[in-house]
């Protein structure tokens, strides 16, 4: 199961929003992919989905994720839609209202907007860019998940491939 959304964020020096949108693998707590501009469209959407699926060598593999999402327009999208069709992706939209549905990359939002946006006024988008890579690389490879062993993503990841850890079940 992956869960996208999208969270924006403000830049002050040049009063306007950035949008980041992310795919998040459910199983490990790992941002997957995102994309992070001044627009957030259905084919940036389609574009970090087929990026996930290559990452994760899901091509040519007959189980591929479930993506879950809310209603938001990118999600809705014929364009989306074609391209799961394409993917051989099940796209499952969580009812309106109901974002503990997709509480996996809310929580991650959550995260995201005390530990970084509240602590950083961005001066440009470049700023804005560096701190937040820095951020879901930090996120990724080094903050700690209580869910998972105490680990961060990649390192439960890895344990579970090693045999160390024992897989979470996970009720989605």
């Amino acid at each position: 199961m992956w869960e996208t959304d999208i969270k924006y964020g403000w830049i002050a020096g040049e009063h306007r929003f950035f949008f980041l949108m992310s795919i998040i693998d459910v199983f490990d707590r790992a941002i997957v992919t995102y994309h992070l501009g001044l627009s957030c469209k259905a084919k940036d959407l389609v574009q970090i989905t087929q990026e996930a699926l290559m990452k994760r060598q899901l091509f040519g593999k007959a189980n591929r994720p479930v993506m879950r999402s809310d209603n938001g327009p990118q999600f809705i999208s014929h364009r989306f839609a074609e391209a799961c069709e394409q993917f051989e992706m099940v796209h499952e939209r969580i009812p309106p209202k109901t974002p503990n549905k997709n509480a996996h990359i809310e929580s991650f939002h959550a995260i995201l907007e005390s530990e970084c946006y509240q602590r950083h006024e961005f001066e440009n988008y470049q700023h804005a860019y560096e701190v937040v890579i820095g951020f879901i690389h930090n996120y990724n490879h080094n903050r700690i998940h209580g869910s998972i062993y105490d680990m961060s993503p990649y390192e439960y990841k890895d344990a579970i491939k090693l045999g160390i850890a024992k897989p979470k079940e996970i009720k989605v």
